[in-house]
This record gives structure tokens, sequence and C-alpha cells, in this order.
């Protein structure tokens, strides 16, 4: 199964890029919209057998299009951290677009043939950004700036490891698929749901669900064509309820080997080129880099980078992480700063309830899928877990 896995990877790396405030790990939900017709009679599969199937699928030729939505319950500023909510303009760097994914609603024009040459092109208002792999060259570009982004890596390889803004992108629904899967494990109860219709194509559902509790993940779904076993959809639903986290599928798929010239692209004249892959964008080592840009925050994330030592509480979906910042100040100490700047202020504002127990007091940054709690003496404990389950965590280890 690791084998098919990583081809699989490989074959729609570029496919339907998604990303989730910085921390959370690809998870994708059913729209209604998606579904032409709903159950389709079909054979009776086991679990087992789906899995399999989407294990052996060894699909690495489509086209078509797609739909991301992302509803995660950000606050305003968590959301102008991220990037906003707007994809087209300003930078052809393909780390600004994905993190623009935290939010909204998107569409796309896809196409993959084999690992070495995918094409993504973003749809939204009248400005148009497109990412193309097409061998040993990777392309962002951006109309309305009118900048390229370039990165090449003989072979595709360069000390070992695939390109770094491939490593940097989130995933397709197959690539995102294939993480759940292999993520699932003892902590997760996995069934087969009702059949459905997507993009077209006949599939099966696969349901997977925590089995403790704790969680903010209610499941997650993942639409698997009846024929190939190719996944369609992947879909996560939170406990609260409402309307999925993030939702992402195909809208309109073809299975046929997209046109060779699909994957071509010179810079148009006068455009800028930026070369890429020169050691990251030092961005944070571990999620919360942005804070320091916020004055009167630096101190709150030890610096730049601060100690980013990081230990995982718990297993599977109830997993948290514990961050030591190193924080030189700590919440409270900015609370009573008569003189700290309104951008500090905001921050506090944009966190939520102010929480006490053993471990001292902190506040609690909640979203509907990851929630963070950052306590008064400098340590983060983030997870897809609850904000009670954020506090025993922070008791149990202070």
């Amino acid at each position: 199964m690791a084998a098919n896995a990583k081809t699989s990877r490989k074959a729609a790396r570029y496919a339907v890029p998604v990303a989730v405030f910085g921390v959370a790990a690809g998870a994708i939900a059913m729209v209604p919209a998606f579904a032409n017709t709903g159950g389709p009679d079909l054979p009776a599969v086991t679990a087992q057998q789906l899995i399999e199937k989407v294990a052996a699928s060894d699909v690495q030729q489509l086209s078509g299009s797609a739909k991301i939505s992302t509803d995660l319950g950000l606050p305003k500023l968590a959301t102008g951290l991220l990037g906003g909510s707007g994809i087209a303009g300003g930078s052809a760097d393909p780390e600004d677009k994905i993190a623009q994914l935290a939010n909204g609603t998107h569409t796309f024009r896809v196409a993959a043939d084999g690992p070495d040459r995918q094409k993504l092109t973003f749809l939204d208002g009248k400005d148009e950004y497109s990412l193309i792999h097409n061998g040993d060259d990777v392309w962002g570009y951006d109309s309305k700036s009118n900048e390229v982004f370039h990165e090449k890596n003989a072979d595709g390889v360069k000390g070992g490891t695939e390109h770094k803004t491939a490593d940097r992108l989130a995933a397709s629904p197959q690539e995102m698929a294939q993480e759940v899967l292999k993520a699932a494990g003892p902590t997760t109860e996995i069934s087969v749901g009702d059949t459905a219709q997507v993009a077209g194509r006949n599939a099966y559902q696969l349901v997977l669900k925590p089995k403790a509790s704790g969680s903010t993940v209610a499941s997650v779904k993942i639409a698997v064509d009846a024929k190939n076993g190719v996944p369609l959809r992947v879909q996560l639903l939170s406990t609260e309820g409402g309307k999925p986290i993030v939702d992402a599928g195909f809208t309109k798929v073809d299975f046929a080997k997209p046109a060779a010239d699909s994957f071509a692209f010179t810079p148009p004249k006068g455009a800028k080129v930026n070369e890429g892959g020169a050691g990251g964008h030092g961005k944070g080592e571990h999620g919360l880099g942005a804070l320091d840009s916020i004055p009167g925050l630096s101190g709150l994330t030890g610096g730049a980078g601060g100690k980013g030592e990081t230990k995982v509480l718990g297993e599977g979906w109830a997993s948290i992480a514990r961050i030591e910042t190193g924080a030189q100040k700590n919440l409270k100490d900015l609370e009573n700063d008569k003189n700290a700047p309104k951008e500090a202020k905001q921050f506090l504002d944009a966190l939520g309830d102010k929480v006490s127990g053993k471990f001292g007091e902190g506040r609690v940054f909640k979203t509907r899928l990851v929630n963070a709690l950052i306590t008064d003496d400098g340590k983060v404990y983030v997870g897809a877990v609850t904000k009670d389950a954020l506090v025993k965590a922070a008791d149990a280890n202070k």
C-alpha cells in the first residue's frame, strides 16, 4: 500500500491544494453541490475492500475542475495573518497562494499526467493564478501582478528530497485520502457509508470516526470512484454540526490523457521572474512566527521562532502538541500594559475565553477545527481537540 500511496501522491501533487490554519492537516468535507444525484445502486463492499481499492488505484492521468470551501470560523485577525480570503493578486509565490485558501470558496481547473506533469489554475475573479509542474520545472504565474515564480530541481530531486515547493503545498483529494487512511489507526472507527454520485461518477463513501471523545472532528468521509478507486471528494464534519469545516472535490473529471501542451509555460513578456527554492521563507518554525510581526507580541513567541521545543501528547484524533515558546513575557503582562500597541490589544481581543487550572491562567484561540491554549508562562497547547481537552492536557503536563 505504501508504494501505491507514494505514486498516487506524486501523480496529483498540484491538484486541489488546501491550507488549514498553519497547523491542521488536510481535512475535507462533503457539500451537496458536489453530488449530481444521490445513492446509486452499487455492489456491497467492506471497508477493508474499499481501502484496498484506493491503495491499488494506479490512475495518473486526469483533467477537470474542482472546488474547495473552507469555514474554520477564524477570527478576523487570524484571517489577516494568513493572507486574507482573496486568491488573485500580489504574489506568484505558491506558498502565499496556498495560505489564502484558509478561508472562503475557490474553484480550479486541474490536469495531471503522471508524477512529473501537473497543472492547477485558480479561477476566482477576473484574475488568474496558475501553478505548473513540468519535468524539472515548477512555475507559478499571477496575472494581476504579472509576476512569475520559478523553481528548478534536476530530475525532480535535490539532496534526496522532492521539490521544496511541492513539500510546501497541500494535497489533492487523492493525496488527502491517502494521508487520512495512513493516519487512521486503533483510535479510528472505519465503515462504509451511503453511495453517492460525484462529478458524474458513481462512488462509495468511506467513513472514518474518532473512537474517543475530545476531538473537534465528527467524521471524515472519502468518496471513492466505484470503477477506478480514485478518491473524488474527501469530507470533514465538525462535532459542532453546521456546514462542513472544509470541503474539496472534483466537480468535473476526465481520466483521459491531457494534451502535452497543457503543461507548457513561457513567462509572458515583461513579467518579473523570481527564482525559488533557496531555503524557504522563514515564516516561523511552529506556526506562531506571524505573531512576531505584530508590535508588542514578539516576546510572547520568544522572538524569531522561540525555542520551538515541541512534545506530542496523546495519540490519534486527540493528539495535542505542546510548544515551549520561550516567551519573554506573558499574556497578563500584555493585558495590563497601558502602553501596549493597539495591534497587540487586537490580538488579545481575537483570543477567546480566559481559562485557568492547575497550569495557571491563559487564553484559548478557537476555530471550528484547531484550538490553541496559550498559557501565561509561555506554553502553547494546540490540536484538533476541544477547549476542555486542552485545559486537561495543560493541567496534566504543567
